[in-house]
């Protein structure tokens, strides 16, 4: 009878092993090269770009699309559209990829991707981003036994300025420029406790049709002459968007943060920035003022003085 159940429970346990390796979610493991790809180009031209798709995860199928995208917040974060829209043409010069059908990539094997990318002629000056994306198709479930179901996207990013003259539009604006936190003191003055971290904001606009990098400097300038520079990360500020810019040292551990002042802070501090975009482009200026005081500290040596006062008193009254 022992021997009867045993026998039994280990039917049971191979049953639920296979039940279980059939519901296991698949490895996905994908990269593509490059990850971002910025074109100026004129109307009626073409450019074919070669990509690498490697799997490094399960033996999967693949598809691949393009599709435009917008800016979807003042963090460099983007918004894929659901649809295909905008004047530009891509293909692929593969003999054997198409655009929207599947295809099989091997674990530890490698696609190249022959893009290739039109402008028709007689099209408006601007900017226009699409992404090229590659989707995982997942397999289909075996009847009776559970499988994950999930997609997987990887994609690269498409910049295309299309310019007649081969000028471009360029419009900064910086929208914010302040330090956060700390107590308000009026409308624009923060004070901070001197030992403090301060964090600073700086947000530019780009009201022109094409993308922007910002390149320069914050500067922050002490009452005692103490000063220090901050360098600007240049990054991509899509047409007609917004952008936080950071500077180095950033302040990486936040996302709704430019700059993190550390240090020992006492009196008034001025801050100031300067940007500018590449030759021929306006240069924008930007300024912004903060205290700092050492509370901390003063409100310790005020608790020690009153409690070596209250001990003074206690033993005098013991007296």
């Amino acid at each position: 009878m022992r021997k009867r159940r045993f026998i039994i429970f280990i039917i049971f346990i191979i049953f639920i092993t296979i039940i279980t390796r059939g519901a296991n979610a698949q490895q996905v493991s994908l990269s593509l090269s490059p990850p971002l790809l910025e074109l100026f180009i004129k109307p009626g031209k073409s450019i074919m770009v070669a990509y690498r798709l490697e799997n490094s995860g399960d033996p999967t199928f693949l598809n691949l699309k393009i599709l435009p995208f917008e800016a979807k917040d003042n963090l460099g974060n983007i918004r894929i559209k659901s649809e295909f829209e905008g004047p530009v043409r891509f293909s692929l010069d593969n003999a054997d990829l198409t655009l929207d059908q599947p295809f099989f990539l091997k674990t530890k094997d490698s696609q190249q991707i022959l893009l290739r990318i039109r402008i028709p002629e007689n099209i408006t000056d601007g900017d226009y981003y699409y992404s090229l994306l590659a989707e995982t198709i997942p397999p289909t479930a075996s009847e009776g036994i559970g499988s994950a179901r999930a997609k997987a996207t990887i994609g690269s990013n498409i910049l295309v300025t299309i310019s007649n003259s081969g000028n471009i539009d360029i419009k900064p604006k910086i929208v914010l420029f302040s330090t956060k936190n700390g107590f308000m003191l009026g409308k624009n003055i923060r004070v901070f406790d001197s030992v403090d971290k301060i964090p600073v904001v700086l947000t530019v606009a780009n009201k022109g049709k094409n993308m922007m990098k910002p390149e320069g400097q914050i500067s922050l300038k002490g009452n005692f002459g103490e000063t220090a520079k901050y360098d600007i990360i240049s990054k991509n500020i899509l047409a007609e968007s917004e952008r936080m810019i950071e500077a180095t040292p950033s302040a990486s551990f936040t996302t709704s943060t430019s700059l993190i002042l550390s240090g020992f802070f006492i009196g008034r501090y001025s801050l100031s920035t300067q940007i500018k975009f590449g030759e021929n482009s306006p240069t924008i200026f930007g300024s912004t003022t903060f205290y700092a005081f050492p509370f901390k500290i003063l409100g310790g040596v005020l608790l020690s003085l009153i409690i070596v006062l209250f001990i003074l008193k206690r033993r005098k009254d013991n007296d």
